[in-house]
């Protein structure tokens, strides 16, 4: 029977732990993760919106397809600016078995992919966290990287003061010591980690700034033509993806960087799948500055789903 599974029961079934781990197992496993279908979509008086289909199978066991839309500025209508549905199939027989929440499940499994690059990419002992963002995704970054380190003080900035209370007032509820912010950059040479989860344009993060050891998360910025750090961070990082493919096709910090001949890409050190089926190393040093760029991968979708289907 095929099942419906809402955003609660989605968030319910993937604490952050269990989905790190999951995540994990499903990068050094064998999988098909087909490009993934990017189409823009006209919207009268408004930017275009992006459709993305994102397809992936595990050989014998499950496929699934994501359907996403995201359109930018629905947050000023209390909406997701990220929604979507996941549809799960038996990989043997092809039969359906469960439709679930897209937008949840991607908020869970982008932020513990996050994580998992953190968990190879960030010094073992940060602590101090700097949130740039305070969209849907940004509480559920601090949530997971908190999972992998030792965090004891979060702070949030955005472009909207308002916005970064009301994701450090819902953090210091749950027990995570976050505050809002003014002033960014003063903060990036204070951090350990530095995630950013922005839909910017012009650069946030700059790298003249960075302390020595820092990881920086870059997980907004999801077309070419998006940015979220500036050369200067990718000429002193370490950089690492989620994927090559997707990350040379649509990353605009990197494909940016390259075009003003600031990086290059054979200068990307590893993707996920080579850490996890340890072909290559991640941080190398203490005071070696790392930079994770984060595009999705429909293989990350597969493995939290059917982590929720099992629970």
């Amino acid at each position: 029977m095929l099942r419906s599974i809402d955003a609660e029961a989605v968030h319910r079934a993937l604490p952050y732990p269990l989905l790190i781990q999951a995540l994990r197992q499903a990068f050094a496993a064998p999988v098909t993760v087909p490009a993934r279908h990017h189409h823009e979509v006209e919207r009268p008086g408004r930017d275009p919106g992006v459709l993305l289909l994102m397809p992936a199978w595990q050989p014998g066991a499950a496929t699934g397809v994501k359907l996403v839309h995201i359109c930018a500025g629905n947050e000023a209508e209390g909406l997701p600016s990220v929604q979507g549905l996941y549809i799960l199939f038996d990989g043997p027989t092809g039969t359906p078995l469960a439709v679930m929440d897209g937008t949840a499940l991607t908020l869970r499994r982008t932020a513990a992919t996050s994580a998992l690059a953190a968990d190879w990419l960030a010094r073992p002992d940060a602590r101090r966290l700097l949130m740039i963002g305070a969209g849907a995704l940004g509480p559920h970054l601090a949530r997971a990287h908190a999972a992998v380190r030792p965090i004891d003080e979060i702070r949030i900035w955005n472009r909207s003061p308002g916005r970064a209370e009301e994701a450090a007032r819902l953090l210091a509820a749950e027990g995570l010591p976050a505050r809002a912010i003014a002033d960014l950059d003063g903060s990036l040479g204070w951090a350990d980690i530095v995630s950013s989860a922005t839909m910017s344009r012009e650069p946030l993060v700059r790298g003249d700034l960075l302390r020595p050891g820092a990881h920086v998360d870059l997980v907004g910025a999801f077309t070419p033509t998006m940015r979220e750090s500036d050369d200067a961070t990718m000429r002193r990082a370490a950089v690492f993806v989620d994927a090559r493919e997707g990350a040379l096709a649509e990353a605009g910090d990197i494909l940016l960087a390259i075009g003003s001949g600031a990086f290059t890409a054979d200068g990307i050190r590893a993707d996920l799948f080579e850490l996890a089926r340890g072909e290559a190393r991640g941080r190398r040093s203490a005071n070696e500055i790392t930079l994770f760029k984060s595009v999705g991968n429909a293989l990350e979708d597969l493995a939290a789903a059917r982590l929720v289907v099992a629970a």
